[in-house]
């Protein structure tokens, strides 16, 4: 028996789409990295992007546990002596781009570098119920039926 190690051109990519509405943030951005790695497929290679093609909607709708929602801060420095800015995940998820928390939360997730990089550019979040890729048909993927503890009940 020899371990199997996928070749760029062997791999066959999905495309996938998960609703996001309740999911809770971090448990939605483990098995979107997950799925972007390729990690759940038995051909798994750490160095090829083996992944798939995820498409997320509903972004604006995505649910924190216990106070994270009004005290979860989020950093960015502007380049200048003291330009270090600091908001919350509720004033980020009100705001303009609210797709950006979860994209924060994959993006800790995916390692860094050039491979990481590339599988992120596989990752779609979408604020809104409707997406521009159905010609890629992708299938649902209920992350919410998984495990009681990935949907945060209102």
């Amino acid at each position: 028996m020899h371990t199997i190690s996928a070749k760029p051109a062997e791999v066959e990519k999905r495309w996938v789409v998960v609703d996001a509405t309740d999911l809770v943030v971090g448990r939605l951005a483990a098995q979107i990295a997950l799925r972007l790695r390729g990690k759940h497929l038995p051909i798994f290679t750490p160095h090829v992007d083996c992944g798939d093609n995820v498409i997320v909607i509903n972004a604006d709708k995505v649910a924190f546990t216990g106070r994270k929602y009004e005290q979860q801060m989020y950093y960015k420095h502007t380049g200048h002596p003291g330009g270090i800015k600091e908001r919350t995940a509720k004033q980020i998820l009100e705001g303009r781009f609210p797709e950006r928390v979860l994209e924060s939360a994959v993006k800790r997730m995916m390692p860094r570098g050039p491979l990481g990089r590339q599988q992120m550019k596989n990752l779609r979040i979408y604020s809104g119920p409707n997406h521009p890729h159905e010609a890629q048909q992708p299938e649902v993927l209920d992350l919410g039926g998984q495990n009681t503890k990935n949907v945060r009940a209102k």
